[in-house]
């Protein structure tokens, strides 16, 4: 399965489109190498994506299409978040 359909079926980004272009701007990196929107992911790739300054990284569990809403967070598994960078409170 290309990974902008992965990013969308697993419901880590909500349009196909969106996953296209985040992917063509280099915000997604599989096992630490920037990937295009064509890449065919498989069972244990890390896949870590860069939402703003908050990168995620997951691991894929499954590639086969859910079969609804509900299943689509067992594809991945969270392996880790970084909270958003904080502004410095002693200006």
């Amino acid at each position: 399965m290309r990974i902008d359909k992965y990013l969308k079926v697993s419901r880590l980004i909500k349009r196909r489109t969106v996953a296209n272009e985040v992917a063509d701007a280099g915000r997604i990196e599989v096992n630490g190498r920037p990937v295009k929107a064509s890449y065919a992911v498989k069972e244990g790739d890390i896949i870590t994506v860069c939402f703003g300054n908050r990168p995620v990284s997951v691991r894929v569990l499954s590639v086969e299409e859910p079969k609804g809403k509900d299943v689509a967070r067992e594809m991945y598994e969270i392996v880790e978040q970084n909270p958003p960078l904080a502004h410095s409170e002693n200006l």
